[in-house]
């Protein structure tokens, strides 16, 4: 990358940060691409865990299940929104990376916008979580799964599967600002994103819990985001978990992203 292509000073603010924010943007993907072994795990890791959960847990819960509803149409919302949640943390770890090998400060030292580079990594890896969602949903159609979804329904899963991406990757980027270093950062970033994820209707109906672990579960955002994706594909009502689960990723996004970019400043100042 040269510095002629990142220095766009006669553009005003908001289009400099877009363009600068494009270059970077090329740059993430481009490091996505070369690993292939961060390839490899991003698309079949949810495969594996879509066939085992498939067939270790699908006897079992099924009897907990709507009628005339299999274990994998009623999974596949939960390995979707897993898949996207943990995925997110390479964005932190990219971050942390770029923080500590001080390529951040050679950046600040061209005419290019504070946000671009936090913008650079967590659109990248949006677009990475688009593919490895595609492949999910390949895969889940060859061992059985199936959707009733018009293709307005498909259209909206995707627009909120899209949503909840790009806020929990500005969630994870706090800690990728934060963290000192890779191994802090996926503890960090595990912790989170874990019992949200298994302390919901994703892998479980939420009535099967307990009353305490029903109650967390019953208002946390990946059970809402679940349940509407859920309800999508397999013409269930989507009741209040619709508007819910928009309210909580545009909330995430609300307080994540100025203070994500609050500390990227101070970090990399």
């Amino acid at each position: 990358m040269s510095k002629t292509e990142l220095v766009f000073n006669e553009y005003p603010k908001p289009i400099q940060m877009l363009i600068d924010s494009y270059v970077m943007v090329k740059r993430s993907s481009k490091h996505i691409l070369r690993n292939t072994d961060q390839l490899f795990g991003t698309f079949f890791q949810p495969i594996m865990f879509l066939v085992l959960f498939t067939a270790v847990f699908g006897g079992a819960v099924a009897q907990a299940l709507p009628q005339g509803v299999s274990y994998i149409n009623f999974l596949m919302a939960g390995i979707l929104i897993q898949t996207v949640a943990f995925g997110s943390s390479t964005t932190a770890v990219a971050i942390t990376n770029d923080l500590k090998r001080g390529i951040v400060d050679r950046f600040k030292s061209l005419p290019m916008s504070n946000l671009a580079v936090l913008n650079g990594h967590v659109v990248s890896d949006l677009l990475r979580n688009l593919f490895s969602t595609a492949v999910l949903l390949t895969a889940g159609f060859v061992i059985g799964f199936r959707s009733s979804a018009s293709a307005l329904d498909w259209l909206t899963i995707i627009g909120l599967v899209l949503l909840f991406t790009f806020a929990i990757s500005w969630l994870v980027s706090i800690v990728g600002v934060y963290a000192k270093s890779v191994e802090s950062v996926n503890l960090l970033t595990f912790l989170i994103i874990f019992p949200l994820t298994f302390a919901s209707s994703a892998f479980v109906p939420a009535e099967s819990m307990t009353p305490i672990l029903r109650g967390f579960a019953e208002n946390q955002p990946i059970t809402h985001i679940v349940e509407a994706i859920r309800s999508l594909m397999i013409g269930t009502p989507m009741d209040e978990h619709g508007y819910l689960a928009v309210i909580w990723c545009v909330g995430i996004l609300l307080v994540a992203m100025p203070l994500a970019a609050y500390l990227f400043k101070n970090r990399s100042a």
